[in-house]
């Protein structure tokens, strides 16, 4: 479709240079540029994900960091314990 265009001449030399370039007609790299664009237009880039972060309180005295999996192992046994006596 033919139409008639007002562009800026900065843009209309950034464009003459690409299609230099390039080696393609100012048409194709015209046309190209539009079909970027309105693609960047539709599809806004995404907003990087933020997540406050919240104090959870200082640490405990008796829990030692370092032995997190056995804390957590030992915690897990106790829980099964509390059931099986719950089911006497």
């Amino acid at each position: 479709m033919r139409t008639t265009l007002t562009i800026d001449d900065q843009l209309m030399e950034s464009l003459k240079q690409t299609a230099q370039q390039c080696g393609l007609p100012l048409k194709q790299v015209v046309n190209e540029a539009l079909r970027l664009g309105l693609h960047e237009l539709r599809q806004p880039k995404a907003k990087p994900y933020r997540l406050p972060s919240v104090h959870m309180g200082g640490l405990r005295s008796k829990v030692d960091l370092d032995k997190a999996l056995l804390l957590a192992s030992g915690l897990e046994d106790e829980g099964l314990v509390n059931k099986l006596e719950m089911r006497k």
